[in-house]
């Protein structure tokens, strides 16, 4: 039986967990694309802005889904690589130097298409609350994080529906608190445990983030457009 019927469900059960933490002056941060649609149902609960923190993996030579490091977009996008897999197949950063190349310009059109010159919401001083639909190794969250603590937030907190277990010990030395709903015994895969866990399409992502920018917009902002 799923754990949750879909990413709006498991938003609104975190929410439920997350409401009365009292976070001080919390901003609600998505890892598109599949986090939006949790991470939109925090930010309403809290009353909180919402805004994304683009990853785009870099993959390993003849192994692509195996990721070697990460760029994470942000107002100064930092690249976080994976040291102990760069060792482990001999690599090195600068032999990277093309795939690096191919994941900034994916951040890049990302970021344009997301976003459309929207504004980034500030972090420092703020409780950062990262969220994504679940973990299963957990490395594109891992760089996020460590990108986001150079942004100086006061509280880094990490949100999924699900994780295995192993992911979250290794995760959790990267945020100040890691909120998870479920841990499964066995882990078959973070779409497994949804009843919906439909592909979330760059299109969606985009219409998500104006549609709640324009709902809370403020009366000023709303009577300008």
């Amino acid at each position: 039986m799923p754990i949750c019927a879909d990413r709006t469900e498991a938003g609104r059960r975190l929410a439920a967990v997350m409401v009365d933490a009292g976070y001080v002056a919390p901003v609600v941060l998505a890892l598109p694309r599949g986090g939006i649609p949790v991470a939109i149902e925090i930010a309403e609960a809290l009353n909180a802005p919402l805004d994304l923190l683009p990853v785009v993996k870099i993959g390993a030579p003849g192994d692509p889904e195996l990721a070697v490091g990460a760029i994470v977009g942000g107002p100064a996008p930092q690249v976080v690589w994976n040291r102990p897999i760069l060792r482990s197949l001999g690599l090195t950063p600068p032999a990277l130097r093309d795939r690096l190349a191919a994941a900034q310009a994916e951040l890049i059109r990302r970021e344009a298409l997301y976003l459309a010159g929207r504004a980034r919401e500030a972090v420092a001083g703020r409780t950062a609350i990262v969220v994504d639909d679940g973990l299963a190794t957990g490395t594109s969250a891992r760089a996020a994080l460590r990108a986001l603590r150079a942004r100086h937030p006061v509280r880094i907190v990490l949100a999924v529906p699900l994780a295995p277990v192993d992911t979250l010990e290794a995760i959790k030395a990267e945020a100040d608190e890691v909120v998870c709903l479920a841990r499964p015994v066995p882990f078959y895969g973070v779409g497994s445990h949804y009843g919906d866990f439909h592909q979330v399409e760059d299109r969606e992502v985009a219409y998500l983030l104006a549609d709640f920018t324009h709902a809370h917009a403020s009366p000023r902002k709303a009577s300008a457009e």
